[in-house]
């Protein structure tokens, strides 16, 4: 399943500047950075509730806003993009 997650971590302080880091390096872990504070990842259920809980384990829920979406599929209906992004083929060779 492709998976979009979008956060906005609160980075008035040294901690939340930690976190934010922090919860971008667990998003790339398992995607791909589409914009600043988004990714797509492509993950199975248990990969998807593995990478959930990082994510709740890396926030503060007082402070910080975490989305996670579940694109359906056929992702080709669901899907435009404009502009210069070149968005990685997971289904394609890793090496070319």
């Amino acid at each position: 399943m492709l998976i979009l997650v979008t956060y906005d971590v609160s980075t008035e302080t040294s901690a939340g500047r930690r976190r934010l880091r922090r919860v971008a390096k667990v998003c790339q872990d398992y995607g791909q950075r589409v914009q600043k504070s988004v990714f797509e990842c492509k993950v199975d259920k248990t990969t998807y509730e593995l990478l959930e809980q990082r994510l709740l384990d890396e926030i503060d829920r007082q402070e910080d806003n975490l989305r996670l979406y579940r694109l359906s599929e056929p992702l080709q209906g669901h899907i435009k993009e404009f502009g210069l992004f070149r968005a990685v083929d997971f289904d394609g060779p890793l090496v070319v």
